[in-house]
């Protein structure tokens, strides 16, 4: 039975172009496995912890010499990394954030990213299909006056592909504040257009990906 793996790290839950659009996705990948399962995480409403000391040394210790902290710290990283492991595909909503993602994304991945099992010479995650919903309020696309300040698809292929050896696909809306800031009121059909592409982008990526 496949399984899509659900991420979504917007702080709002209304009015998110990258909830909307990561929505999206999942609607047609459902529409292609009725049967499918979907595990979603909402890093918002159910906020990973950061990754501690616990959590980093536990990996170098046995299971039986693990204290009751470390045991602890682990049996979440064991759960978000079969997680991903299993899932057959991936979709992961973001906006940016002063210039880069959340910090309740940025906590998942140090929590799934583990040398020697999820990163590596073998990475057990690699060549799993993960589709990135990158929305952003402005554009900071190739010849944007703000190009240089994007660290959010930069990043995130560097430490998707990098690190875990993923195939990573990218589906970028952008001019999201355009409808709610006045100073952005000109940019208002580019943000309309860029959603619609977007929300079409996700169909078909989808779809590609049941088929």
């Amino acid at each position: 039975m496949p399984t899509l793996l659900h991420i979504d790290s917007s702080a709002f839950t209304d009015g998110s172009v990258s909830r909307e659009v990561s929505a999206a996705f999942r609607a047609a990948w459902q529409a292609q496995h009725p049967d499918g399962t979907v595990i979603h995480r909402d890093l918002a409403a159910r906020p990973v912890p950061h990754l501690d000391a616990d959590g980093i040394s536990a990996s170098a210790v046995p299971a039986d010499g693990r204290s009751p902290a470390q045991a602890a710290a682990f049996a979440l990283r064991e759960e978000l990394m079969s997680e991903l492991e299993q899932a057959d595909a991936v979709v992961i909503g973001t906006p940016m954030y002063n210039f880069t993602i959340p910090s309740s994304l940025k906590a998942w991945l140090d929590q799934v990213i583990l040398v020697g099992r999820t990163a590596g010479e073998s990475p057990s995650a690699a060549g799993k299909p993960v589709t990135v919903v990158a929305a952003r309020g402005g554009s900071y696309a190739p010849g944007a006056p703000r190009e240089p300040y994007e660290f959010v698809t930069t990043y995130l292929e560097k430490v998707l592909t990098g690190m875990l050896s993923l195939e990573v696909d990218f589906i970028v809306p952008e001019f999201t504040l355009a409808p709610v800031v006045p100073a952005m009121a000109g940019f208002v059909q580019q943000a309309a257009d860029s959603k619609a592409r977007a929300l079409e982008d996700a169909e078909r990526k989808a779809k590609a990906l049941a088929a």
